[in-house]
């Protein structure tokens, strides 16, 4: 193992919750509850240890989401397993806080790009910086410490085009001023590349950057495959000692907010296990279990999916183990 590599790493498993809120535009009872529920059943059965499975969002706006709280309250929780979802305002956070069987983590959210903002969030930035602001203070009268920030669009933006690494720095400062704020001090920044726009250089450099300025400050990464550079950025931030990603199986998922060029999916799950078993990186997943959810999550929305790994015509065999 190269001596910058991570010995192990943790995976958030988003497809639930990114597959089913992309899988089901303009056509809201496309994925069955029944189908959703044993998705995240057999997930949690891998050896995953957190699934991200629901959006407390405006039903109005994205009516696949319409379900989030009968999923919850569904679910049959594995010892082990978290499971978690998004809310990108007060009143998402109260649902969730309502909804059960979920860990709520205090959390602020900001993006980078203000088009992007407008069209997601529906909020100017100052906006969006006021309702971070608001969610920290509901955080805390609930008892949750925000430790845990997030920059949407981090990287580039089909609206915008690239983002500065001075304006990724600057957002990440003024998230651990919310975080501040509430006495909270904020612990981890998920980078997420939410429109797929990050090369493995731009990683690297912005690794380094937020770890020269916040040594202590854990990173965790949310990548898309849209322009093809998934899995070479998953790597790149494991040559920079990266241990955290977000991924989604079958590579589920994308943007629905994205702009006519769309964004793909997550980087694929069992490509990612397979590349830290090719390496020598624990992650504690079954990966011939995982492909059959894989497979499971393409039955689900009728379609091929983006899964390299899934569609190869050889079934990986266990990787020699890297040399220390």
């Amino acid at each position: 193992m190269s001596p910058s590599l991570p010995r192990s790493v943790r995976l958030l498993e988003v497809g639930p919750r990114e597959g089913f809120q992309f899988e089901g535009i303009g056509k809201p009872d496309k994925i069955r509850l029944e189908d959703k529920a044993r998705l995240i059943e057999m997930l949690s059965r891998v050896g995953l240890k957190a699934l991200q499975i629901v959006s407390f969002v405006n039903p109005r706006q994205v009516p696949q989401m319409a379900d989030a709280e009968e999923i919850c309250r569904r679910l049959s929780p594995v010892p082990g397993v978290t499971y978690s979802g998004i809310y990108l305002n007060d009143t998402g956070l109260r649902r969730a806080l309502a909804a059960g069987n979920l860990k709520i983590t205090g959390k602020v959210t900001l993006t980078a790009s203000e088009s992007f903002a407008l069209r997601n969030q529906r909020r100017m930035l100052a906006q969006d910086f006021e309702m971070q602001r608001k969610m920290a203070a509901l955080y805390r009268e609930h008892g949750y410490a925000v430790e845990t920030g997030s920059v949407m669009a981090a990287f580039g933006c089909n609206y915008e085009g690239k983002v500065p690494l001075a304006r990724l720095l600057e957002l990440v400062a003024r998230l651990q001023e919310v975080a501040a704020e509430v006495d909270s001090t904020l612990r981890t920044v998920t980078l997420a590349d939410t429109m797929g726009w990050a090369n493995p250089e731009q990683i690297r450099r912005s690794v380094v950057a937020i770890r020269e300025r916040w040594p202590e400050l854990a990173i965790n990464l949310h990548l898309h495959d849209t322009r093809g550079l998934g899995i070479a950025n998953v790597y790149a931030a494991l040559i920079e000692g990266v241990d955290r990603f977000d991924t989604a199986v079958a590579g589920l998922g994308g943007c629905p907010f994205a702009g006519h060029r769309g964004a793909a999916g997550n980087v694929c799950t069992e490509e990612v296990v397979f590349l830290c078993r090719e390496l020598g990186i624990a992650t504690g997943i079954d990966l011939e279990a995982l492909i059959e959810c894989a497979r499971f999550a393409e039955t689900i929305v009728g379609h091929p999916l983006p899964s390299s790994l899934l569609h190869a015509r050889v079934t990986p065999v266990p990787a020699e183990p890297v040399a220390a």
